[in-house]
């Protein structure tokens, strides 16, 4: 966990000097100039002015990109805790098992029958794949179906921001609206407070699975402390 916990920040700090630097274009207090003795700008008015829709657009990208690889990266500690303690099929909870059968039906029987040595305990963690938990499908709500699909609690904190990220960052993937078109409707303040909504948000998720790790929460009732 302390590995995903470290990569959320490492993207937060990366998410943190871009919104700097835009902000920064936005309010003026850097200007764009030609490498030139005369400080000629490097773009009329109206160029900029579509240049930095452009990067609020962008904004929408990399904290949707921050989102789905958090959600992927804490399920995923989740399976190398499992893996980690050799933790058996009967051990987990109900809700673990339904998730590792769901998994094993995704397999095809003549690819997955070899790396099944010890079938109670290689067919959960063994079973797992990262790329099917979320794909370009996560909000808040998303984030409550996978905590009830694996009984843990759900974030607490506001988590509106994450549906509107999630339908930006659709349009531009999808072409459905244009970098200028989605940059032009929000100000970069806007950005800022949905940046930090999301990032207390998935704060709260990630302590929440934190703890249903620690707690050994993912095991059966009588096997709990």
């Amino acid at each position: 966990m302390i590995r995903v916990q470290e990569d959320f920040q490492n993207r937060i700090n990366e998410i943190e000097g871009y919104f700097a630097f835009v902000g920064n274009i936005a309010d003026g207090d850097i200007l764009l100039i030609k490498k030139t003795e005369d400080f000629v700008p490097a773009y009329s008015s109206q160029e900029q002015g579509d240049l930095i829709r452009t990067f609020k657009a962008t904004a929408f990208l990399l904290l949707y990109n921050l989102m789905e690889s958090t959600v992927s990266n804490a399920v995923e500690a989740i399976f190398d805790e499992l893996s980690i303690q050799n933790i058996s099929f009967d051990s987990c909870r109900h809700e673990i098992r339904s998730v590792v059968l769901g998994n094993l039906k995704q397999h095809n029987v003549t690819d997955i029958l070899p790396v099944l040595n010890h079938l109670s305990i290689d067919v959960v963690a063994k079973t797992f794949r990262k790329s099917k938990i979320v794909s370009g499908n996560v909000d808040a709500r998303k984030i409550m179906e996978v905590a009830n699909e694996y009984g843990f609690a759900q974030p607490s904190a506001d988590g509106a921001s994450l549906l509107t990220i999630k339908s930006s960052r659709n349009d531009l993937a999808h072409g459905s609206k244009s970098f200028a078109e989605v940059g032009r409707d929000y100000t970069v303040t806007e950005l800022q407070g949905m940046k930090e909504k999301v990032i207390a948000y998935l704060n709260v998720m990630l302590t929440n699975i934190a703890a249903y790790i620690t707690q050994q929460h993912y095991l059966s009732a009588p096997g709990r402390p």
